[in-house]
């Protein structure tokens, strides 16, 4: 998971570009990266941090020019990774490419191996960006031959990579001299929207992840980028959108309307807000089903994603709503946090009681999701500490079962607390009195009222269907190996018990 940003500009993009990226800091906090563009030669600097301890007065001073781009990154795999693999990635080759990428790649590993043996290029790192950005290189070289760029030729580049690329993306590349180019993977998974602001100069044309970061560095949101559209922006700031893909369907991430994005964003003509207050109103019945109202005398989120849905449901039941924990804003998301220990040790870092609310009172406690149970596990026992008589637990989200291989880093099935567990044995490893989750069809039912021309969701951590139809067991016990995992740690991995349903799209 990650944020991305580019703009073009009458006027120095810098300031902008940085703004946009505090804006989207949410999407990731391990790294950030902007590249700029003044006549036909590229100005980068990236580096590990958050936005502000990456870039200071010096470096923005060393970002010239009125076209850019910017990333905030997550690693989607849960290992440390090089500073090399911070994003933007450059390419000398057709032109100058300079590209930033949110998603994952499922077929990286054979792309890469195409790209050494047929394309003749070279991969210097592990990340899939680099790959799909040799892949956008490639193709865009097959189709100019050294000829001035036009727009067709862009976007008959962007459909070879449509055409050779399996997995999410939503990506921003520059072309030096030439403009800006962002397209969406043909199920448009991962968010993507295009907004306008003015300047005294005249006009800014910005794309980025969430809506967001449109408005807050005052831009108009116009639209969200289809899936399979390629958009391109020129050194004139004149826009021209196609679409690349043979065949599309908007299934966005449900994850993002669980827990990724911000509240204040609208992806894909749904308000991320109302989205969580249309779970927190399903949750209701669930949690009327297992625990009597009655039984329950104040209901506390676990901040901060599950505040929406926490006060939907306290109002249906009628039961007192109360902040319980306050949060240290400035430690990382927890499930993301390599190692259990790591993990345990920042969930007491990252939340404090106020133990009045917990005293003498049996306690709904309301989560986004539970992942890896380590988090949950941690603050009902906190709740205990603190003097609740009862501990009950909801969450907003159904089990989350199978791994994710489109962007988010939870992708063994053995991390997955849910994962080959009845609701029963989950209960009992996190440790509360009562379990309360979403089931899968409500949820979705909540979000895709709110917008029904979506074709359905990407929700495969959830039920286990897989859109792009190309993961099977095999693919995510290669894509684990990949990984780096010793079987010390997680023990090898038994396909066996990763079964998936009918992987058919629906």
């Amino acid at each position: 998971m990650c944020g991305i940003v580019g703009v073009v500009s009458n006027a120095p993009v810098n300031q902008l570009i940085y703004d946009g990226l505090l804006l989207l800091q949410h999407r990731g906090q391990d790294a950030a990266g902007i590249v700029t563009q003044q006549g036909h030669k590229f100005f980068m600097h990236k580096a590990k941090g958050m936005v502000r301890d990456v870039f200071r007065t010096r470096n923005m001073r060393a970002l010239p020019g009125n076209v850019g781009l910017g990333q905030v990154r997550y690693p989607t795999a849960g290992n440390a990774f090089s500073e090399d693999e911070a994003q933007p990635f450059y390419v000398n080759a057709p032109f100058g490419l300079v590209l930033s990428h949110n998603g994952n790649l499922t077929n990286a590993a054979e792309l890469k191996a195409e790209l050494f043996n047929t394309d003749h290029r070279h991969i210097n790192t592990d990340s899939d960006s680099e790959v799909l950005l040799n892949v956008l290189a490639h193709e865009l070289e097959k189709t100019t031959r050294g000829l001035p760029l036009k727009a067709a030729d862009v976007f008959a580049a962007v459909r070879g990579v449509h055409k050779r690329v399996k997995g999410s993306y939503a990506v921003v590349a520059l072309i030096a001299g030439h403009g800006l180019l962002a397209f969406r993977d043909p199920f448009g998974i991962r968010p993507l929207c295009l907004g306008r602001g003015q300047n005294e100069n005249g006009g800014t044309v910005m794309v980025a992840s969430e809506s967001v970061a449109l408005e807050g560095t005052a831009h108009q949101f116009e639209r969200d980028i289809a899936p399979g559209e390629a958009v391109f922006v020129n050194m004139q700031g004149e826009v021209i959108a196609e679409q690349c893909a043979e065949k599309t369907q908007l299934k966005p991430c449900i994850f993002e309307f669980v827990y990724l994005a911000r509240p204040d964003s609208v992806l894909d003509g749904i308000s991320v807000y109302q989205a969580r207050l249309n779970l927190g109103e399903t949750l209701a019945k669930r949690v009327v089903s297992t625990v009597p109202p009655n039984e329950i005398d104040v209901i506390i989120p676990i901040p901060e994603s599950s505040r929406p849905s926490a006060t939907q449901l306290a109002h249906l039941l009628g039961i007192p709503y109360r902040e319980g924990f306050v949060k240290n804003r400035y430690v990382g998301r927890t499930f993301i946090m390599p190692g259990q220990g790591v993990r345990k040790k920042s969930v007491r870092q990252k939340l404090n009681v106020i133990a009045s609310e917990f005293k003498g009172r049996n306690v709904l406690l309301v989560d986004d999701s539970i992942v890896r149970g380590t988090t949950s596990r941690e603050i009902v026992q906190m709740a205990r500490d603190a003097g609740a008589r009862k501990v009950y637990l909801a969450s907003a989200a159904p089990p989350v079962r199978f791994p994710n291989v489109y962007g988010i880093d939870m992708p063994t099935a053995t991390e997955l607390v849910a994962h080959d567990r009845t609701v029963e044995e989950i209960r009992v490893a996190i440790g509360c009195d009562a379990l309360i989750y979403q089931d899968v069809e409500g949820m979705k039912r909540a979000i895709s009222s709110l917008n029904p021309k979506l074709d359905g969701f990407d929700a495969s951590c959830f039920d286990g269907i897989y859109i792009t139809g190309d993961i099977t067991p095999e693919t995510i016990a290669k894509m684990n190996a990949a990984r780096g995992e010793s079987s010390s740690e997680e023990g090898d991995v038994d396909v066996s018990r990763l079964a998936l349903p009918n992987p058919e799209v629906a």
